[in-house]
């Protein structure tokens, strides 16, 4: 795993989620692999940032089946910055993108300073 030849302190993996039916859902979700712990806290803040952006706040989950979350070594998180099927998701991403990287950046800030 990269981040861990790096020595980094947090990993962010960055996706789009997806449903069966066009439109079906929308929002962001954040996985974790334990809801409780500096990756969850971590998650929560990048959801909320994201959810300032316009995007609906679908929460933390965990996931212990990922081999991004499950063989890091440092706090990691894989985010789904909206549905790639869902029109509204799709023009919020590329009507604000620069606002969905930056609130990105702000929730892993938040974290990091309050550590």
């Amino acid at each position: 795993m990269e981040g861990n030849a790096v020595n980094a302190d947090y990993f962010v993996s960055l996706h789009r989620n997806s449903s069966p039916y066009p439109n079906q859902y929308t929002g962001v979700e954040t996985l974790v692999y334990n809801r409780y712990g500096e990756a969850a806290r971590l998650a929560g803040n990048i959801n909320a940032r994201l959810e300032d952006v316009g995007f609906a706040n679908q929460g933390v989950n965990e996931r212990t089946n990922l081999v991004v979350l499950n063989q890091t070594e440092m706090p990691a998180v894989l985010a789904e910055v909206g549905f790639i099927n869902t029109d509204a998701d799709n023009r919020l991403l590329d009507q604000r993108f620069q606002e969905v990287a930056q609130a990105i950046a702000d929730g892993i800030l938040e974290t990091v300073r309050s550590t």
